[in-house]
């Protein structure tokens, strides 16, 4: 007989740690509990009761007061409430940065190797004769004195342009971007939670950024009604909020962030999940989540437009799949001339950083 035959199922039993081991489940559940210590605990301490993930001789109250001792947690004398620290909130980014980074080292992608080379900060042994544009700094005048020397003697000194030799430089590119998260309503309806897997992301690429590309930038900017910047270590408590989806805000305040950038690369990275549902006008919000409603989407891609001029592209990552928002995203995308992924949740990370790290090999002039 054609059919599947189901056993009774048998959970399988968690480790008992120690407190590094106690320490990366507590780190995990903080990106679900928006930073939220006592929360993080208390499921620590649900878990512990169902599964034992703590040994007879070490328990839940002897990791808690291990995290005080060595600067995780902190503890308000008054109130009695605790508090991760600036220690943990780097522990997180650092997390996020091998659960998502790791995969891409074990497959081999993510290489920044480049065939090309030109200004930049780091001198490679290459020489070659000096061609208009060069910049003064990369000549190397002790070579070119004795092209002088050898092209017109001791007697008849003199240096020309066909004497100057210059060195070739290891090619670098500098990018800014903007990473805009969305933090409307949507982004937890349905059963999914749609906003951890965009906060890793944002903290992972955060922690890549500052220890691998430190020259280069990366700003946070989230909307909902309205769009504002937030700071990498407000990231691990991000909400999502009883918002509508205003995505023109969040590009203007993306643009004009990158306008003040001194850097040729620009970029816009864009997590969302929904349609455009929102605008402001004046002190009032316009507001329609029915279907795609003509004004809103006509004005948010007149800014992906807008974005096309300065040269800034916009890369979506949709983590939604109904067709029309698909067909409206092609069509921002058009408008833009940028990139669009349509990506589950578990492959959002992995997009994400290959594309960074691809557009980091061209300078968008």
């Amino acid at each position: 007989m054609r059919g599947y035959a189901f056993s009774k199922y048998t959970p399988r039993e968690l480790p008992e740690g120690n407190f590094d081991d106690l320490l990366k489940l507590f780190t995990e559940l903080l990106n679900y509990t928006s930073g939220d210590a006592a929360e993080a605990l208390a499921w620590m301490n649900e878990l512990d009761k169902q599964h034992r993930i703590t040994a007879d001789d070490y328990g839940m109250g002897n990791f808690i007061e291990d995290l005080k001792k060595q600067g995780y947690l902190t503890e308000d004398n008054e109130g009695g409430e605790i508090r991760i620290t600036p220690k943990t909130e780097q522990v997180i980014r650092r997390s996020a940065l091998e659960e998502i980074f790791g995969k891409l080292r074990k497959s081999g992608k993510g290489q920044h190797t480049t065939k090309f080379s030109g200004q930049g900060d780091e001198l490679n042994a290459e020489r070659r004769e000096y061609q208009f544009g060069d910049s003064a700094e990369q000549i190397d005048m002790t070579t070119s004195l004795h092209n002088a020397q050898i092209n017109h003697g001791i007697g008849d000194f003199r240096l020309t342009e066909r004497d100057l030799e210059v060195e070739e430089m290891d090619y670098k590119t500098i990018t800014s971007t903007v990473l805009m998260i969305d933090i409307s309503h949507s982004m937890i309806l349905y059963g999914e939670d749609r906003i951890t897997p965009a906060k890793k992301v944002a903290m992972a690429l955060s922690e890549l950024i500052s220890t691998r590309y430190p020259k280069d930038t990366l700003d946070i900017v989230v909307f909902g009604n309205d769009a504002w910047p937030i700071q990498i270590k407000d990231l691990p408590y991000l909400q999502v909020g009883p918002y509508h989806t205003n995505t023109y805000a969040g590009l203007q305040l993306a643009t004009d962030i990158l306008r003040r950038r001194k850097t040729n690369n620009k970029q816009i990275f864009m997590i969302t999940d929904g349609k455009p549902t929102c605008l402001k006008e004046g002190n009032r919000y316009y507001k329609n989540s029915f279907g795609l409603d003509r004004k809103v989407i006509t004005k948010t891609l007149n800014m992906a437009a807008e974005c096309k001029k300065l040269r800034v592209p916009i890369t979506t990552f949709m983590i939604a799949r109904d067709p029309y928002l698909q067909q409206f995203v092609r069509e921002f995308t058009r408008t833009n001339g940028g990139k669009a992924f349509y990506s589950t949740l578990n492959g959002l990370g992995e997009y994400i950083f290959e594309d960074y790290i691809r557009n980091r090999r061209r300078t968008v002039r």
